[in-house]
C-alpha cells in the first residue's frame, strides 16, 4: 500500500512547493536564470539521492541507455517552468493556474494516450473528462 500512495504524496507535495515557490520568485529575476538555478539545486539533490537509490546502473550506463524521451523530459520541464513563471508574472492566480494547466493537459493527453499507447477509456472516464473541462471553463472565467 505504501509504495502505491508514496509517489502520489511526493507529487502532491512537490506540486504545492513548486507552485508556491514559482509564485514567490522575485519579479525582476531573469526567468531563464531562475530556471537554471532551480535546476542546479534539483540536479544536486538528484545526485545525492542517486547514491542511496538501489538501482543497478551507474550514471554513465544510464546516460548510454537514454533515448529521445529523456531529452524530451528536459525540454518539457523547462517549458513548464518558464510557462508557469511567466503566467504568474502575467497575473494568473496560483489557485487557478495549476488546475487550469493540469486539466487542459489531461484533456489533450487522453486522446493521445488512446491513440499512441492503446489505453482504454471507460464511460466513467469520459464523464469525468466532461466534468473536468466544464470545471476548467468555470475556473478560468472571471
Amino acid at each position: 500500500m505504501r509504495s502505491y500512495y508514496l509517489p502520489f504524496a511526493l507529487a502532491v507535495g512537490g506540486s504545492l512547493l513548486y507552485h508556491l515557490s514559482q509564485r514567490s520568485i522575485p519579479q525582476g529575476a531573469n526567468p531563464f536564470y531562475a530556471t537554471v538555478i532551480a535546476y542546479a539545486v534539483g540536479a544536486a539533490i538528484c545526485i545525492i539521492c542517486a547514491q542511496m537509490y538501489p538501482a543497478g546502473k551507474s550514471f554513465v550506463e544510464t546516460a548510454r541507455g537514454a533515448n529521445w524521451a529523456v531529452v524530451g523530459v528536459g525540454v518539457a520541464a523547462m517549458l513548464i517552468e518558464l510557462g508557469f513563471l511567466l503566467a504568474y508574472r502575467a497575473g494568473w492566480k496560483v489557485s487557478v493556474a495549476a488546475i487550469s494547466v493540469n486539466v487542459a493537459g489531461a484533456a489533450v493527453l487522453i486522446p493521445l494516450g488512446v491513440l499512441m499507447f492503446k489505453e482504454q477509456l471507460s464511460p466513467r472516464n469520459v464523464v469525468g473528462l466532461v466534468f473536468c473541462v466544464a470545471g476548467l471553463v468555470l475556473v478560468t472565467r472571471d
